[in-house]
């Protein structure tokens, strides 16, 4: 006989605590999540939001690094930004390192096709990299995923 068969109080206990586990599981994973999808090319932009959305996010876009620093300081809240360090007005990695230096909790990944970043101090210490090429949208869809749901750490190199 176990001890949950001996004392029933604490099945109902234990039932209890596993009803609430499962319940706030499934509650984090039916939340919204607002996604800032930041590109120069505006193609680029509204495929990947288009692909956003149809995984069930909210998304807002961001043509520079002036927009991108606004939307991230100014407006409610984001979840995560796919960040092009690309952009017109943006200086490469230093709009990278005002948003971690400004908000160090919010997600990054960094979506290039240069791949010189991925080895770079910066984006290896505050975001995800995933290169742009044929088949990144899947890996970058992946990788979305895997860090709205903490399944991956803050850093970490896709190059698929």
């Amino acid at each position: 006989m176990t001890v949950l068969e001996r004392q029933p109080c604490l099945t109902v206990l234990y039932l209890a605590l596993l009803i609430k586990f499962l319940y706030e599981k499934v509650v984090s994973l039916e939340k919204e999540f607002t996604i800032l999808i930041a590109d120069r090319n505006r193609h680029v932009r509204e495929l990947l939001k288009r692909e956003m959305m149809a995984e069930g996010y909210r998304v807002r876009l961001a043509k520079n690094g002036r927009e991108v620093l606004k939307q991230v300081y100014q407006y409610e809240p984001l979840d995560l930004l796919i960040l092009d360090l690309d952009l017109p007005d943006a200086g490469e990695v230093a709009i990278l390192e005002s948003v971690e230096d400004r908000i160090p909790t919010l997600p990054v990944v960094v979506h290039t096709f240069l791949s010189d970043y991925a080895n770079h101090p910066v984006v290896l210490s505050t975001a995800v990299f995933v290169e742009k090429k044929g088949s990144s949208i899947e890996s970058l869809k992946k990788v979305v995923f895997e860090v709205l749901h903490s399944i991956t750490p803050k850093s970490k190199n896709v190059s698929e």
